[in-house]
């Protein structure tokens, strides 16, 4: 047994490998950047070519930087950016066209046609998704339908079809797994998630050859093999961003939730083994399955997060970094009353516009780039309250408190602003990597390298808890502005 776990992180603007070793610790870390496309409004692609190249290439930088060989590592684990699909060809392992992200709103009118037609209630009842360009599905019927030749293809079985972790198991096993895991295929409006199968009515529907689709297997078991640093390395988990995120904060317990700061923001419940169901906007998903037991998530997606504060940085060159936002926000007392909607490609959770659009308000000319940032910072918090009051409604329990990562919530006034609108503690964990650490327990439980459950909940240590401190009457009053600006934000496109 090695005395290390890789975890392979793909995300949507980066590639990262994580040495774990049995504490839960990080003993090396490796990111990479790479391209995001933009082929038209509100469309957003990858290339999935640089995907792997920047996987892999990250994965191979980790173990040199820790000096590991292949004996080293027990097994690998995969999490990745959710929803974003892509179709290559078997025989030579090329994309047939960018991989497309689930920011995407290219099919957003698609999913109205469903809407009209009523199927969205169908794919409610069996995905417990919402009929929204976000998901995998409707992506995958554009590009059947739009690419030349392609469906035909597809329906020869030439073609393989997958999210960004079965793209990465086939790269890394050279074409001998195509196989997802049951978390990331209920991301796709396609897997019936009482079932736990890829579902024929919904595939019939949307006009998706099954033999496109690939294997479904748990997120804990052994998947295949790669050859890394001189040897072979067993890969023994995968699991969606999320669901890797929710398990790496140990929210092992029905009712433990956390939120991931991301590129977007995205809240998790546990629901144990019940298939939860929302009547306010969220989703019902798989959280993860091990050992033959299935545990389910109600679930709020927040679109834009921090990709908001990467456009002040990259657009508006308000920042050369992303963490001078702290200091801006803090140098006012206020926003001076803006209000920031980034809504970019519409609004998630508990909303599903589509058609909303990026919008600020109640500019005046005394409004200076430390309001606009601080109102930026804040935007995260409001989103988050927003999922958090569709959480409590549909779950009949206000959450006792909030576990919090990703890279925002390394920002110290987002995490107090955060409390203070919610009213409840915020918690940051000293191991920031939650969604890595996650991918890397289910890939050690897999291969004995932990036990249990009980011996991971033994590394859990949390770094600072930020208590609310705001008045109650305050945080009402900016929220209520808050809920003002997000009703000028809707159906602005359409």
């Amino acid at each position: 047994m090695g005395e290390y776990i890789l975890a392979l992180d793909q995300g949507t603007t980066s590639s990262r490998a994580i040495l774990f070793d049995r504490e839960g610790r990080a003993r090396a870390a490796v990111a990479r950047e790479f391209k995001q496309y933009y082929p038209q409004p509100g469309w957003v692609e990858h290339d999935a070519e640089e995907i792997w190249e920047s996987e892999k290439s990250v994965a191979e930088q980790a173990l040199a930087e820790a000096k590991a060989r292949a004996s080293d590592v027990a097994a690998i684990g995969i999490t990745n950016q959710r929803e974003t699909v892509l179709l290559w060809d078997r025989k030579t392992s090329q994309p047939v066209h960018h991989a497309i992200v689930w920011q995407c709103r290219r099919t957003a009118e698609m999913c109205d046609r469903i809407r009209r037609e009523g199927f969205d209630r169908t794919l409610g009842e069996k995905t417990g998704l919402v009929a929204d360009a976000y998901f995998s599905g409707t992506k995958i019927a554009w590009l059947l339908e739009n690419l030349p030749g392609v469906r035909a293809r597809a329906e020869r079985g030439e073609l393989a079809c997958g999210t960004i972790d079965t793209w990465l198991l086939w790269r890394l096993t050279n074409g001998r797994v195509h196989a997802t895991d049951v978390s990331n295929a209920s991301r796709t409006l396609l897997f019936n998630i009482h079932t736990l199968a890829w579902d024929d009515e919904i595939l019939r529907y949307f006009r998706i050859p099954p033999a496109l689709l690939p294997e479904v297997k748990s997120s804990s078991e052994l998947l295949g093999e790669t050859e890394l640093a001189g040897g072979r390395i067993p890969i023994a988990g995968a699991a969606g961003d999320q669901q890797a995120s929710l398990f790496g904060h140990q929210c092992f317990a029905r009712g433990s939730v956390k939120n991931t700061y991301g590129t977007g923001c995205f809240l998790l419940m546990n629901t144990a083994s019940e298939v939860p169901r929302s009547h306010s906007g969220l989703l019902a998903t798989v959280g993860w399955q091990r050992n033959g037991a299935t545990v389910y998530a109600l679930e709020g997606s927040v679109f834009i997060a921090g990709a908001a504060v990467q456009w002040l940085r990259d657009e508006l060159k308000l920042v050369t970094n992303a963490s001078e936002t702290e200091s801006l926000a803090r140098s006012v007392p206020d926003s001076q009353g803006v209000y920031f909607v980034p809504a970019f490609v519409g609004l998630g959770a508990p909303h599903w516009d589509a058609y909303a659009r990026g919008t600020i308000v109640g500019l005046t000319r005394g409004a200076t780039r430390a309001h606009l940032a601080r109102a930026t910072l804040e935007s995260i918090a409001y989103q988050t309250r927003e999922v958090v009051e569709a959480m409590t409604r549909d779950s009949g329990a206000r959450p006792p408190l909030l576990r919090v990562d990703g890279g925002a919530a390394e920002n110290n006034f987002l995490c107090q602003f955060q409390a203070d609108i919610l009213r409840i503690p915020v918690e940051r964990p000293a191991a920031t990597e939650s969604t890595a650490l996650g991918a890397a327990y289910l890939a050690g439980l897999a291969v004995g390298f932990w036990k249990n459950e009980s011996e991971l909940a033994r590394q859990l240590k949390i770094a600072r808890r930020f208590e609310p401190a705001m008045p109650e009457a305050r945080g009402q009053e900016l929220f209520a502005g808050w809920q003002r600006a997000v009703e000028r934000a809707k159906a602005w496109a359409s």
